[in-house]
């Protein structure tokens, strides 16, 4: 992976937060570091059946069932590339209240390089967009806008409890059936 860092001088850079990027065709993307916990191959899933079209599947990952969407078709409507260097990437999730933190996969195009930079150099670009809450605010540099992508703001509440249930499915009464 190559390292990107903002020019700036060294007094700010303890205030600085690495960012993995990538992009959704010609647009860039940025995710907070930190929310990331691994990233992996694409990987082949298991499809869900009557889920959005955005919801690539689910796949075993270390004794965990991983549910992936697919960010390019969330954010416009098309897959990402399959490319080699798009990749599926697990950030931690939090489903809210008292339930614990897990993972969630993400198909990624280009998800090769990682900036470091002040979160303080993202604005506000104007517009309120209640259909993709997760699009964050903008950073201008050399090539372009850059733009922040909140993990938590990804699913709505319908997609967060098909993907993340409350209560897990019981398989008692499928079992007990002659």
């Amino acid at each position: 992976m190559i390292e990107h860092s903002a020019r700036r001088s060294a007094a700010i850079l303890p205030k600085n937060k690495l960012f993995l990027l990538f992009r959704i065709g010609p647009e860039r993307y940025a995710l907070e570091a930190t929310e990331v916990a691994e990233v992996l191959p694409r990987l082949l899933l298991k499809p869900i059946a009557q889920a959005p079209h955005w919801v690539a599947g689910v796949f075993a990952h270390r004794g965990a069932i991983v549910p992936v969407i697919d960010v390019s078709a969330l954010t416009f409507g098309h897959p990402a590339l399959p490319r080699t260097s798009t990749r599926l990437v697990l950030v931690h999730y939090r489903p809210g209240g008292n339930r614990p933190v897990q993972w969630l996969g993400l198909i990624l195009e280009q998800a090769t390089d990682t900036l470091r930079c002040s979160p303080h150099e993202f604005k506000a670009y104007g517009l309120d967009n209640p259909q993709a809450p997760y699009l964050g605010p903008v950073r201008e540099d050399e090539h372009g806008l850059l733009q922040w992508i909140r993990v938590q703001d990804l699913l709505s509440d319908a997609v967060r409890e098909l993907l993340f249930p409350e209560r897990p499915i019981s398989l008692g009464p499928i079992e007990a059936m002659p």
